[in-house]
């Protein structure tokens, strides 16, 4: 990298970090997911009070239910700081969710049960956006063109219409066997 190049792809500025990391992986996917774990791990536990009574929605199946919010929650951090295996994860708390509905108290009450869903579908849906590649043609200092400023149209290019492969003629064998012609190639037919 020579001194002429900006370096503002490599080095993101002080306020845009967050920016920069949150659409580097699915932030709202993680995000979700660990929303949904938390109600599905603490309502099996927890208990809340309405003036001098106490509503208590503790289960057998406590343990149960803590497991999944945990995992769920682990998923979640799974996603923001390792992206690669998103689809993974986000299977995983599709799984995870809709095994929450028996065990955890129709997954926390559903509420936790839908973030957890979403932040799955979020997860296996989610994909890198492709890298961006810099040309010189395409570097400018911020400023418009000349054509631009003066009014004038902008340049037009011509697009050629994709061309659609030729398709072969079949191909007669000239042995039984396909092993022997056509290179080792199968072919069907």
């Amino acid at each position: 990298m020579s001194a002429e190049i900006p370096a503002s792809r490599e080095v993101p500025k002080k306020e845009n970090r967050f920016k920069v990391w949150r659409q580097t992986r699915p932030f709202w996917a993680g995000l979700f997911t660990m929303i949904g774990g938390v109600p599905i791990a603490y309502l099996p536990y927890g208990d809340m009070r309405l003036g001098n009574v106490t509503l208590a929605m503790q289960t057998t199946a406590g343990a149960g239910a803590l497991i999944i919010g945990v995992l769920l929650i682990t998923l979640g951090l799974t996603m923001w700081f390792q992206p690669v295996v998103r689809v993974f994860a986000g299977v995983a708390s599709i799984i995870l969710a809709l095994v929450s509905i028996p065990v955890s108290n129709f997954g926390g009450l559903v509420i936790g049960f839908l973030f957890a869903l979403i932040g799955g579908g979020l997860s296996a849906a989610w994909a890198p956006a492709p890298p961006v590649e810099e040309t010189e043609d395409a570097q400018h200092d911020g400023r418009p063109e000349a054509s631009d400023e003066a009014g004038a149209e902008p340049e037009t290019e011509v697009v050629p219409a994709a061309v659609v492969p030729e398709q072969r003629e079949a191909e007669h064998q000239a042995t039984e066997s396909t092993i022997d012609a056509n290179g080792g190639r199968n072919s069907a037919g």
